[in-house]
């Protein structure tokens, strides 16, 4: 990618189930006074369902203008949908739109296959590297349709994680895989269920929440002893909130983490932010 201004940017997250827009409109939105140790904060943001709103419908933040006013910086783990999105940016006069793929990022990959890597997981690593202690490793969790461990060492590096089906995924499957056990909505829980369900349905809600919950915090344990200190954590996704409270004391939830890794990403290109190694 060439070295020019990005600005305006419009940052898309293309998930599983999801696809998630945010508006950057200029370098310097940043969450506090030192730019190399908050993340920059979009100036609106939008998310919707590709099956409901199969036009991609994102005028709210266009604010009027054209779709060609802005550069579109895409990281996708969907195909499908991804070139959906590209045709309706076609039609709607963008000109300036990047599919992003391993190699744009300003992030060391040690892995053998850097291109087999969901983008999603590079990009939450890139907004990591900004704020993280530079003395310490960090672990990102990303918590959605699956969910994604992974290790940045403290030098900066992205070496891999683990991936584990997400808490919705699981509830589909206990319904899909047996004869008695309902199907059950996971995605409006947003406080802890009590550990000890007295009924079916809340013996489910227990096991899908504090399994899910137990394996992440138990990654996090090994990770830390592999990386040789503590870590600093950073949360994402749909059942990040409830869930940060219940890890180690430094984990931090970011609500906007892959778009801002998109944004500094592309701002990297232009020099427009100081980025951190």
């Amino acid at each position: 990618m060439s070295r020019t201004n990005p600005f305006p940017l419009i940052a898309v997250d293309v998930g599983n189930s999801r696809v998630k827009f945010a508006l950057f409109d200029n370098a310097s939105a940043t969450s506090g006074k030192d730019a190399t140790a908050t993340l920059p904060i979009p100036s609106a943001t939008h998310s919707l369902d590709p099956r409901e709103d199969g036009r991609f419908d994102v005028s709210s933040l266009l604010n009027d203008r054209p779709a060609g006013a802005f550069t579109w910086h895409i990281g996708s783990v969907e195909r499908k949908t991804s070139a959906r999105l590209l045709e309706r940016l076609r039609e709607a006069g963008a000109t300036r739109v990047v599919l992003l793929a391993s190699g744009d990022l300003p992030l060391a990959i040690q892995l053998p296959r850097p291109d087999m890597v969901g983008i999603d997981r590079l990009l939450g690593a890139v907004a990591a590297n900004h704020v993280r202690n530079p003395q310490r490793p960090a672990v990102v969790v990303s918590l959605g349709s699956a969910i994604t461990v992974n290790l940045i060492t403290a030098q900066g590096a992205f070496v891999g994680g683990a991936i584990l089906p997400g808490i919705s995924m699981s509830a589909r499957a206990l319904n899909q895989f047996t004869d008695l056990l309902p199907l059950i909505d996971m995605h409006s829980l947003s406080e802890p269920p009590p550990p000890v369900g007295d009924a079916t349905v809340a013996a489910m809600t227990s096991g899908l929440y504090w399994g899910a919950v137990g394996g992440v915090r138990y990654l996090i344990e090994l990770f830390a002893q592999q990386s040789g200190g503590e870590a600093d954590v950073f949360l994402t996704g749909g059942a990040a909130p409830s869930v940060a409270k219940l890890l180690p004391g430094n984990a931090r939830y970011e609500p906007n983490l892959v778009t801002t890794g998109i944004a500094l990403a592309a701002a990297a290109t232009s020099n427009s932010w100081p980025t951190k190694s």
